[in-house]
């Protein structure tokens, strides 16, 4: 078996799980991101500026303080570990992810606290204010108002994202919504920076409440949908296009419960877009499944040049392949990368999705499983533990080098994700209705077996755990545990959470969903002041048989 790559030995075991504030090198204030005096830019400068909009969602940072900062897919994973779906099984001291699923340094005053926000205000979205400020659409040319199309999309997913990951919501641990100064922060988000945005408002900017920052959005949704109709490529489909406009839309009014137009919205995008659903041979090949930018609606696109890719192991691929040689998951570090075993066993074995992820020992389905594993040891089913994920590939199938490993293409939006939404939320509107959707979606596109039955939990929860199947280890699951007060349970008999102190158990939406702003921010900004969500560190009592 190769050796995976030498820079991965001798990390500490705790590298990148407790590193204090006291380590971060930089702590200027976050909130002052306002970009310089609005210009008008050339079309070249302009197409510049925004080329490093989805440059910046997979660029590293942070290399030297631990290898779990890179950026969107890096996000992406840590949501994840927040939900109980998604494990990282056996020698977890590799994982520099592993405090998240033990809900341990979860507080203002640590550097994985840090990386969410610098990494959406300072590495992400101060490049998004900067296309924006730069356009006039008074007297912009049509490819500069096709390129604000695009920045204000971009604007709303990072804002969206943000707003659903800080704002408070009631769960058992704070059930009134008052931190520890005994503030209300309920339905607080976070605060909004724009291009306009000048450093003193930034001091004193304080976080939006949620029907703000609906309007915010909402405002920034319509002008895209406006300009985006000047764009006229997506750039291998990194930029995003109308159908992403109308999909950020519905979950926008996901986010707010506003189901007719979250069901609206969604049946546009499904129309606009310009893919279809994955069928199960492009899914399940072993070189390009789920690997394929053309087959999303929207898609981060690593290369040999990316940052993230060179660095090797600091990047997507290495930490959710499970296939490589080279990377973080695997046999080479026996730290995999596993789905929750009651999950697993409750997809249906008609179902072909069920072929992402190496069944129990003498399970039919294994023989039906394609790898690009091809060490000298064994067959994949040797190599790999029960319940480990092969639905992500390394680039061109090659499992050993890995700047061609690396270089993969990652979802942002799947159209997939469009026809939940569109169940879900029909569903909420009229009882049987989102049923009758999610079936004609599984038998056409899944499972010609499939029959819905609620499993004593009710249409919406079937319609979210077809769902939860469908987008796992895609990063949006954590928002709709989070929107429908669902509980997450790791621990119970017969669990795979190989984890002891992962293994936690919550009645409702965990504490830890209500992600805590970094002190760094309230430092600068004295808005922020005393009304930081609470910290939900070690709050919940590891399950034990």
């Amino acid at each position: 078996m190769k050796n995976i790559n030498k820079s991965i030995k001798g990390i500490a075991v705790l590298m990148c799980m407790a590193s204090l504030t006291g380590c971060i090198k930089e702590t200027f204030p976050m909130g002052s991101t306002a970009t310089e005096e609005q210009v008008q830019l050339s079309p070249a400068a302009t197409q510049a500026l925004a080329d490093g909009m989805p440059a910046a969602m997979v660029s590293v940072h942070w290399e030297d303080d631990g290898h779990c900062y890179f950026g969107y897919p890096a996000e992406m994973i840590y949501r994840d570990m927040l939900t109980g779906d998604y494990y990282h099984s056996g020698e977890t001291g590799y994982s520099h992810f592993i405090s998240w699923s033990r809900n341990m340094y979860m507080g203002d005053g640590y550097l994985k606290t840090q990386f969410h926000w610098n990494y959406h205000y300072l590495w992400w979205l101060l490049g998004v204010n900067q296309v924006v400020g730069a356009v006039d659409p008074e007297v912009a040319t049509d490819q500069q108002k096709g390129l604000l199309g695009a920045a204000l999309a971009f604007r709303a997913l990072a804002y969206l994202d943000l707003a659903r990951m800080y704002e408070f919501l009631p769960n058992e641990k704070f059930p009134e919504g008052k931190n520890n100064d005994g503030n209300s922060v309920l339905n607080l988000t976070v605060p909004i920076v724009t291009d306009a945005t000048t450093p003193e408002q930034a001091a004193n900017n304080p976080r939006a409440t949620r029907e703000q920052m609906l309007k915010f959005i909402e405002s920034d949704l319509d002008a895209a949908e406006k300009y985006i109709a000047f764009q006229t490529t997506t750039n291998g489909g990194t930029m995003p296009d109308l159908a992403c406009i109308y999909g950020l839309k519905a979950r926008l009014y996901m986010w707010v419960e506003d189901y007719p137009k979250a069901k609206e919205f969604a049946r546009k995008a499904i129309d606009a877009a310009k893919v279809t659903p994955l069928t199960k041979e492009a899914a399940l090949n072993p070189v390009s499944g789920y690997n394929t930018a053309s087959d999303f609606m929207w898609a981060m696109q690593q290369n040999s040049q990316t940052d993230a890719v060179q660095t090797g192991i600091i990047n997507w691929t290495s930490w959710v392949s499970n296939q490589c040689t080279f990377a973080y998951t695997g046999p080479a570090t026996n730290l995999f990368v596993v789905i929750d075993k009651r999950m697993y066993d409750r997809i249906s074995d008609t179902d072909w999705r069920k072929l992402q992820w190496i069944g129990p020992e003498g399970s039919p389905l294994n023989d039906q499983i394609q790898s690009v594993v091809s060490l000298e040891e064994g067959p994949v089913n040797q190599l790999l533990i029960p319940y480990v994920s092969v639905k992500f590939r390394p680039g061109q199938g090659n499992s050993d080098d890995s700047n061609i490993g690396a270089a993969t293409a990652i979802p942002v939006m799947r159209v997939e994700e469009m026809y939940f939404i569109e169940a879900e939320a029909a569903e909420h509107v009229s009882a049987g209705s989102g049923a009758a959707l999610l079936t004609s979606f599984m038998k056409q596109y899944r499972d010609p077996n499939y029959t819905f039955t609620d499993k004593g939990f009710g249409a919406v929860e079937e319609i979210v755990f077809q769902k939860r199947v469908e987008l796992w280890g895609e990063g949006q699951t954590f928002f709709d545990i989070k929107r429908l007060d669902m509980s997450v349970t790791r621990g119970y008999k017969g669990t795979n959470c190989t984890d002891a102190r992962s293994c936690l158990n919550t009645n409702g939406r965990p504490a830890w969903m209500n992600v805590v702003m970094v002190r760094t921010e309230s430092n600068n900004n004295h808005a922020l002041e005393g009304m930081n969500n609470p910290d939900p560190s070690n709050l919940y009592t590891p399950w034990t048989e």
